[in-house]
């Protein structure tokens, strides 16, 4: 009944139907699970010997099979199966298996690129929907030879706008094509920032960071103007465009446009990188990221501020770590008049060595400082390597050393103490008062 090579779908759906029923289905279904078994041993064996550290990327995904090289693969062989299957039996399974791989492959590149470029947006579950049920309604109306149809009635809608005559059919077509070159965009933009950026730290990472904006940004614009063009919109009508956004970025943007300008150029100095102890207006912490637009500083109780890049170029910033990442701290003790001095200062500086994170080169340092109202204050300053890990807890593990030492030598930490002087009594009934000592009568 059918002729061999013949696509079956062209005598009808009663025709596909009738097909399915053949035995030599059977043939086509095997050789379409064999394609499967070699996609997925392919795509295990590239993902251990090519990207064995990029687990997450597009084409490999978390395992072999939720990446864009399973479905690419598979239908890549499927279509060499049936080339050479047809010589010898009609075609039913693969004139269905063909479209439902080829959308599968155009579903997770819309997919898996949009969950990389923009991993935290809310919008991108709509769409990732949406791209669904477009790419399933279209494979639908392709297997039951309802496309072309539907392309030419769409055809038949036409309009006017200028010089240009457009339809439905050519602005669905134009939409799709400029979808397709910015999901391009992207996925080279992804894939070549996960390159730069693998296995980079400090200075290194925030120049590749810079470049990768830049690459990002280049890419989205080329992809914009190819859009542009597949859509149909002539290009040099955008020379008027390109005139009111400069004089919009000249006036309403340019508080926008200087972070942006400031991004980059924090980037290219390395004034600032990516892990450095920073303040900045008031608020100090450890820069997680620098976007295009603002920087992220991420505190040490776990708070978050978004700084624009214009107010760390022109304000005052304070790195803790651009030189050198150690950080002096200091703590002040108080002892009596009576202690001795000599015996003090070395249980000080002893009483800091007892935590692992202070440095002993430079060695802790005692100074007396001052001579207080209530006793001799010791300065007991000390050098850490480790800023990001908090001050506070070190510098109680400090305060408790100190105390324990003194203590166990006998050396007193003076209370506060006050001399009150009654206005008209003797000096006799003059008497030292200790704050919290009741006033006797």
């Amino acid at each position: 009944m059918f002729g061999k090579g013949q696509p079956v779908l062209s005598g009808g759906v009663d025709a596909w139907l009738l097909a399915f029923t053949q035995p030599t289905v059977l043939i086509e279904l095997g050789v379409l699970a064999l394609c499967a078994l070699l996609a997925w041993a392919l795509g295990g064996l590239l993902r251990r010997g090519v990207r064995p550290n990029d687990a997450s990327s597009i084409l490999f995904g978390r395992r072999v099979v939720d990446g864009v090289l399973f479905p690419l693969v598979w239908l890549a062989s499927a279509y060499v199966a049936r080339t050479l299957l047809q010589q010898w039996v009609p075609l039913a399974a693969f004139a269905v298996a063909i479209p439902v791989l080829a959308a599968l492959v155009v579903i997770r590149i819309g997919v898996k690129v949009l969950q990389e470029a923009f991993p935290q947006a809310g919008w991108v579950r709509p769409i990732e929907r949406s791209i669904s049920w477009l790419v399933w309604m279209a494979m639908v109306l392709w297997v039951t030879g309802l496309l072309p149809l539907v392309l030419q009635e769409l055809d038949e809608v036409k309009w006017t706008v200028g010089s240009t005559t457009l339809s439905v059919r050519t602005l669905i077509e134009g939409t799709l094509t400029a979808g397709a070159v910015l999901l391009l965009s992207l996925w080279l933009s992804s894939a070549i920032e996960t390159r730069l950026l693998r296995s980079a730290t400090g200075g290194e990472l925030s120049l590749r960071k810079a470049a990768s904006n830049a690459v990002r940004a280049l890419l989205m614009f080329v992809g914009l103007i190819v859009a542009l063009s597949a859509v149909g919109i002539d290009l040099t009508a955008l020379s008027v465009l390109g005139g009111a956004i400069g004089v919009g970025v000249g006036l309403g943007l340019q508080k926008l446009a200087a972070n942006y300008v400031s991004g980059f150029v924090i980037l290219a100095e390395r004034s600032m990188r990516i892990g450095d102890n920073v303040r900045v207006d008031g608020f100090e912490g450890r820069v997680t990221d620098i976007k295009a637009r603002y920087t992220v500083i991420r505190s040490l109780s776990g708070r978050e501020s978004i700084v624009p890049n214009e107010l760390i170029i022109t304000n005052r910033v304070e790195n803790l770590s651009l030189a050198d990442s150690r950080v002096w701290i200091s703590t002040v003790v108080s002892v009596g008049y009576d202690s001795d001095v000599d015996v003090v200062m070395p249980l000080l500086a002893q009483a800091t060595l007892e935590s692992e994170r202070v440095l002993r080169d430079p060695a802790p340092s005692v100074a007396l400082s001052a001579f207080g109202a209530d006793g001799l204050e010791f300065t007991v300053g000390f050098w850490i390597a480790d800023p990001e890990n908090g001050q506070l807890g070190l510098r109680s593990q400090i305060n408790l050393s100190i105390l324990r030492s003194l203590r166990a030598h006998g050396i007193e930490i003076p209370f506060p103490q006050r001399v009150l002087h009654v206005a008209g009594a003797t000096p006799a009934q003059a008497s030292l008062v200790t704050p919290g000592q009741p006033l006797s009568g």
